[in-house]
């Protein structure tokens, strides 16, 4: 799934998963989501919020890591989508989706991907 840094007034606050995505991948029953950033394995819990209207991942160390990314090239500026692999129950390999591979034009009429 593709998924977005969120951010705040200028300062990254962790990702946007998406209402969708939420309901497809986050059962409101499991309250933390395992993410894979790189060699790193981080639980971060899912506040009530996650499933109702507001579907961010907020953690410090997830945004130490965007941050990271982002200053390095290796992830794109605004908008900085990234891939959210599924890699284990509940788990999820977090992959930069370089400026190279960022679509600015838009898709043609009627094309359904």
């Amino acid at each position: 799934m593709v998924v977005q840094v969120a951010n705040q007034r200028r300062r990254t606050t962790g990702l946007h998963v998406g209402d969708g995505n939420v309901q497809r991948f986050f059962p409101p029953e499991v309250p933390v989501v395992e993410l894979e950033l790189d060699h790193l394995r981080i639980v971060c819990n899912l506040k009530p919020e996650f499933w109702a209207g507001e579907p961010e991942i907020d953690d410090e160390r997830l945004v130490c890591w965007l941050e990271s990314k982002r200053m390095s090239g290796k992830l794109a500026s605004k908008p900085a989508p990234l891939a959210l692999m599924p890699a284990g129950e509940h788990a999820f390999r977090l992959i930069p989706i370089g400026h190279n591979e960022v679509r600015t034009t838009p898709y043609p009429v009627g094309f359904s991907g």
